[in-house]
């Protein structure tokens, strides 16, 4: 591992080096304690980082930033054995930080899904900080990609690709998804079944996962925007295009709910490839759990009056995500031609 003067609070990892990339965070870990430390950047080579069985790596200090040289190219993977197919026992990393920052990498979660009975589930990302902010970060598994594991959160993705099949994108808090990329696999091997892109829980927070000016492609599975897991779920979807919105199920949202059947799932202007919009005049669903009971109906279409109070400054207050994101792509931008010396 090479380390930077910490004036500059820069470490490098030796490229594809495994033992060094844990060496990093675990030194990172160390330098930044304390949620009041300076920023510190872990830059990343392209390379293929391969931690076997290796789970829960954690990123516990606050104020880091991982940057990979490229998205495509710095790939970071586990392979948990299935016997430990969980939501809390299978996750790369486990952010317990605040102020966190991914750039530029691919976490891929490679447990046998298909294998998995009766589940699958293998997390990229369990994040159980806050303000945590992922910017152009490709996120590969099936079921619980990605976890947002903290009842008071706000996180923010930018850019970001994530795959699953079921309840991939998971979790509590207010995160805001802003043009990224949500990819649906197969259901099962031979393609039958129906994807479910959210599964939300949220609870103390009041405006749950936003998704704002996504792309959702699905290739083969069936597929709905998202089901109730408990609590208070809340999930809008604004400004979505649809590659293939055919593959939407008519409820647009799972109608039978999992530990509650209360929600606020919206949709706003979705449009199809070449931007017509696509959103139904109205599309009222008989919700119930998933034994078919406490039916209650909602409207899952919004008004113009209600797409317009989702604002990042509406949202996130006096923390500016899409500014800070800004200011630390200049500084990595500066900081990444170190790895190419």
């Amino acid at each position: 591992m090479t380390l930077a003067t910490y004036a500059q609070r820069t470490i490098i990892v030796e490229k594809g080096s495994v033992q060094s990339l844990l060496a990093a965070i675990s030194e990172a870990n160390s330098q930044n304690a304390d949620s009041t430390a300076e920023r510190l950047f872990i830059l990343i080579p392209d390379g293929y980082y391969d931690l076997d069985e290796t789970t829960l790596t954690r990123i516990s200090g606050h104020n880091i930033a991982l940057v990979g040289q490229s998205m495509q190219g710095t790939i970071i993977r586990n392979k948990p054995d299935v016997k430990i197919e969980s939501i809390s026992k299978t996750a790369i990393f486990q952010n317990r930080g605040t102020n966190n920052y991914y750039q530029d990498l691919t976490l891929k979660n490679d447990l046998d899904y298909y294998s998995a009975v009766p589940d699958g589930r293998a997390v990229c990302l369990q994040d159980k900080g806050t303000r945590t902010i992922c910017n152009r970060v490709r996120m590969l598994s099936f079921q619980d990609t990605y976890y947002s594991d903290n009842e008071k959160c706000q996180n923010y993705m930018q850019d970001t690709e994530i795959h699953g099949t079921i309840d991939f994108i998971c979790g509590a808090g207010d995160v805001w998804f802003e043009r990224c990329k949500i990819v649906t696999e197969k259901r099962t091997l031979d393609g039958s079944g129906t994807n479910i892109i959210t599964a939300t829980r949220t609870s103390d927070t009041p405006w749950g996962y936003v998704f704002n000016h996504c792309t959702i492609e699905n290739d083969e599975s069936m597929f709905n925007f998202g089901r109730s897991w408990h609590t208070n779920p809340r999930c809008v979807w604004l400004y979505t295009t649809l590659l293939t919105p055919e593959k939407l199920v008519p409820t647009r949202f799972d109608a039978e709910g999992m530990k509650t059947s209360g929600n606020f799932f919206k949709e706003y202007g979705t449009m199809d490839a070449d931007g017509h919009d696509i959103t139904p005049t109205t599309n009222v669903v008989t919700f119930t759990l998933r034994d078919h009971t406490q039916p209650f109906e909602s409207e899952t279409i919004m008004t113009v009056d209600e797409a317009k109070t989702y604002t990042l400054k509406q949202i996130f207050g006096e923390w500016q995500p899409a500014k800070v994101l800004k200011e630390l792509e200049r500084k990595s931008r500066k900081l990444k031609k170190r790895i190419k010396e």
